[in-house]
């Protein structure tokens, strides 16, 4: 055997190869524990960005809640204000209906919190609307006359700003008294219903109507059908009698304040000037002059109910245009306009 034979047996199976092995060992120990403290500490930082996006939402949602509190109830508002002696408005704005700003229910709801408070002297409706339902109208109505009853030292004026015409107007009448801008638009003292025919549309496109009823009136006035004057002449008695309703309110109200003139409920429209030599206001003047040179207190405190925010975003979107459009065209609605 050589020398280099006998170096080199030792060396494959030497004692000192086997005792080299677990010399490794810590080094993965190590390399384990590096690697456990990386991930209690990617976890770690998990929870705390976690914790910080909830808490950084929640400081969201009440930076919001507080910003709707601010627009629904403003700063100096009437929580303030009504502790002292102030004259009460209401706005009517918009078209008069169940499912607008200027409801029945939202309108009677801020008129009775209005003659409730000891503190306010006088209640003002502030009107701009072109009219709407005659049924909610007729609502506000009754209840105006009611609460006049109920509170007869407390007044109530009717102030017409740019428009308040047909239900608006049959609103207004029963106030007390009405002032109006000299350019404002007053009156309209008739009823309407319209709607649409398709029955020309339909014969060129080729389409037939097939509509089934239980009751030879069910399908009264269907656009999609051709128009019976036997409807008609009943629908027509339906709009008389509806007008004949808005007259006698109208004069109920005005009493002898109104001008003997047979234009007075033919649906025309008057200017504010007009309108006062008709008899159909007291006087010209806005809101402010009302509360300050009648009234006698100037603070106004606003009563008025308003349509949630998060409904008013929605509006905006548009996301009621499509049924909106579709009910002008198919419906015959029965207004005040």
């Amino acid at each position: 055997m050589s020398e280099w034979d006998s170096d080199q047996k030792p060396g494959w199976g030497s004692p000192e190869t086997t005792q080299s092995q677990p010399e490794k060992a810590p080094e993965s120990g190590r390399d384990w524990k590096l690697i456990e403290k990386l991930v209690m500490s990617l976890q770690s930082e998990q929870r705390k960005s976690r914790r910080w996006g909830i808490f950084f939402k929640l400081l969201t949602f009440i930076y919001l809640f507080a910003l709707l509190l601010m627009i629904q109830f403003p700063f100096g508002s009437s929580f303030e204000a009504a502790t002292a002696e102030h004259t009460a408005i209401i706005e009517i704005n918009g078209p008069i209906a169940s499912d607008k700003e200027a409801s029945a229910d939202n309108v009677v709801g801020a008129l009775r919190e209005a003659f409730q408070n000891e503190n306010s002297k006088a209640v003002l409706l502030r009107i701009n609307s072109p009219g709407g339902s005659p049924v909610q109208s007729g609502y506000v109505y009754d209840e105006v006359k009611r609460l006049r009853s109920e509170y007869p030292d407390k007044k109530l004026y009717a102030v017409i700003a740019d428009i308040g015409a047909s239900g608006a107007y049959y609103i207004a009448a029963a106030a007390d008294e009405i002032y109006a801008d000299k350019a404002s638009l007053v009156g309209s003292i008739g009823v309407v219903a319209g709607g649409f025919g398709f029955t020309g549309v339909m014969d060129k496109l080729g389409v037939e109507r097939r509509l089934y009823t239980a009751g030879e009136n069910k399908a009264f006035l269907d656009p999609f059908s051709p128009e019976r004057q036997d409807e008609v002449a009943f629908w027509n008695e339906v709009l008389e009698t509806t007008h004949a309703q808005f007259i006698e309110q109208v004069k109920r109200g005005r009493g002898d304040r109104l001008a003997d003139d047979e234009r007075l409920f033919s649906g025309l429209i008057w200017t504010g000037e007009q309108a006062l030599d008709l008899g159909l206001i007291d006087g010209l003047g806005s809101s402010s002059y009302v509360a300050r040179e009648i009234v006698g207190f100037k603070d106004l405190v606003d009563y008025s109910r308003q349509a949630s925010p998060f409904k008013e975003l929605i509006d905006r979107f548009g996301v009621a245009v499509g049924s909106g459009v579709f009910g002008q065209l198919v419906e015959s609605r029965l207004e005040l306009r």
